[in-house]
């Protein structure tokens, strides 16, 4: 990697093209490349983003559907690479960081190129919001903080990360099949698998109004409406695709008798009464998510050979995550 690195910054956008300008201010006036996927919503929507790209000079990739987060951001780190850019800094559109911080993830990864690194991520109103994370590989619930036991494997939120452009389109991207949900914790296991580390900056923040790229009810803030139909169906279908890519099918009774659980948690997430007032919008993505997922176990055990089982991450002394190999 060169000694002075190219970074690129890639922001995905569907339908909140204010969002991603406020996230693109800080790169504007540097060396870094602005590239902004504008996901398909609208015709107006479009027209606002070509008017922004034009008019703060930013690398603008244009699909004619929407891609999903991973899609739309594997859609970037390809343009990113296009561009010359040997570094790519994914953000959200409802994420703000400063170009210092940006800079010190860059450079970081500059030293490293098997560096995937992330800032602490925070709320607008400070509350720890992503500063680690775990997938138990027996049961496949995730939680924050770091490993504790052999089958917990760290995974980093795509909320916000920077890492070698070229490494990450080598071990495939984001996998744009799994659309919204899940697919930071697939990047991450393959990242690592492939001989990649993971770190956490917890010196850095970054600022994320989780939620704020879709309407207010997706958010929990709808009038007692819930989360999105999308948030239910992803998230309990993916975490089963996931298992059906990542588990050996030995050990995918633990997820099976952890998935009714999990399909509660999900609903229970916007509430419970959203859950009995808006079943059409609740319970029966959920219900459809949990089937398609199970679907996806049952077409994996008869075309493809049982998957590997993940070996166990470990912290090194300076808090970098390896993937056992």
């Amino acid at each position: 990697m060169p000694t002075t690195p190219r970074p690129a910054v890639v922001v995905v956008n569907y339908g909140s093209v204010h969002l991603a300008t406020a996230a693109l201010r800080p790169f504007a006036g540097t060396s870094w490349t602005r590239v902004l996927v504008d996901c398909w919503s609208s015709p107006a929507e479009r027209a606002r983003v070509v008017a922004a790209g034009s008019a703060q000079d930013w690398t603008l990739v244009l699909p004619g559907k929407n891609l999903g987060f991973g899609g739309g951001a594997d859609a970037g780190i390809r343009a990113a690479r296009d561009a010359g850019c040997d570094v790519s800094l994914v953000l959200n559109p409802d994420a703000s960081l400063g170009l210092d911080a940006a800079d010190a993830l860059v450079a970081d990864v500059a030293d490293d190129a098997r560096l995937l690194v992330a800032p602490a991520v925070r709320t607008p109103q400070g509350r720890d919001w992503f500063t680690g994370a775990v997938v138990d590989m027996r049961r496949g619930r995730t939680r924050r903080g770091t490993p504790t036991g052999p089958d917990d494997v760290p995974w980093v939120s795509g909320a916000c990360f920077a890492a070698s452009t070229e490494r990450l389109l080598d071990v495939g991207g984001f996998g744009p099949e799994y659309f919204l949900y899940w697919e930071d914790v697939d990047l991450s296991v393959r990242w690592t698998r492939s001989g990649g580390r993971l770190a956490l900056r917890d010196d850095l923040t970054c600022v994320h109004d989780a939620g704020g790229t879709q309407e207010g009810t997706a958010r929990g803030t709808g009038h007692g409406r819930g989360k999105s139909p999308q948030y239910h169906y992803y998230n309990t279908r993916n975490r089963l695709l996931f298992a059906s890519r990542h588990v050996a099918r030995e050990r995918w009774g633990g997820w099976l008798r952890a998935t009714p659980g999990h399909t509660r948690e999900v609903l229970l997430r916007g509430g419970r009464r959203a859950v009995v007032r808006h079943p059409l919008r609740t319970l029966w993505p959920a219900l459809r998510g949990t089937a398609a997922g199970l679907r996806c176990l049952a077409t994996a055990r008869r075309t493809e050979p049982a998957a590997a089982a993940i070996m166990p991450a470990t912290a090194d002394r300076k808090g970098l995550m390896d993937g056992a190999r």
